[in-house]
């Protein structure tokens, strides 16, 4: 597979010219991964980052008594550890697979070669860690201010926005992701996000078939998703 149209999709590698990405090609590793697959443990020495370029992975950490803290997904074109580079040197949480895909791994010294020869390199970098702290900022908002229905709203929207066919004012998408997954990420339980898409149905607002939704009322659903409680 050629390497050069991959990393031309990753927001950490825009302004890269042929031969800077030509150059990042020969460090990167291409790795394929099963379902439920763990690709690093928080706390594990952190030797480079990741773009993932097919699947679906998710960040989490896990406390000590065993509960799982679902910190956010990982879609294809997205890069992720790139933690790797500050602080104590190991990762910052575990990255597990919901579904099998592949990734390009970019080791670390290689890239802080590449990077001391191209200041766009480093300069990306930051960019990217910035717009992930703004994310994460914004997921802290949500938690504080928005109740499961805003939350659940906001999520449909980001979905819509990334993979969804739209008819006649109509939006239809996947949801992409089990109940118990997008429970953990909204920060409640599997009946409280169960009762939520019901509600939303009988207000008809969507509808829903196993795994797929539809989105009838979008304006009304962007009303939702900026309701604070």
């Amino acid at each position: 597979m050629e390497l050069i149209p991959v990393l031309k999709r990753s927001l950490l590698f825009s302004g890269l010219n042929e031969a800077d990405l030509g150059s990042l090609a020969t460090i990167a590793v291409r790795r394929s991964f099963g379902k439920d697959e763990t690709l690093f443990n928080e706390g594990e020495e952190a030797t480079g980052f990741y773009l993932l370029i097919s699947g679906l992975i998710k960040m989490c950490k896990v406390s000590t008594d065993g509960r799982e803290k679902l910190l956010h997904f990982v879609r294809p074109g997205e890069t992720f550890a790139e933690a790797a580079f500050f602080g104590d040197g190991t990762y910052p949480a575990d990255a597990r697979s919901l579904e099998a895909g592949e990734v390009l791994f970019l080791p670390k010294n290689g890239f802080l070669e590449l990077m001391s020869s191209n200041p766009q390199f480093g300069l990306n970098l930051v960019i990217s860690l910035s717009l992930a702290l703004r994310r994460f900022v914004r997921q802290i908002e949500e938690f504080t201010f928005a109740d499961v229905t805003s939350r659940l709203a906001s999520f449909l929207l980001k979905r819509a926005t990334e993979k969804s066919t739209c008819y006649g004012g109509i939006t239809y998408m996947e949801l992409g992701v089990k109940k118990g997954e997008l429970a953990k990420q909204l920060g409640t339980a599997n009946e409280t996000v169960s009762r939520t898409l019901r509600k939303l149905r009988e207000e008809g607002i969507i509808e829903t078939d196993g795994g797929k939704v539809t989105i009838l009322k979008l304006d009304r659903l962007r009303q939702i998703a900026t309701r604070q409680q």
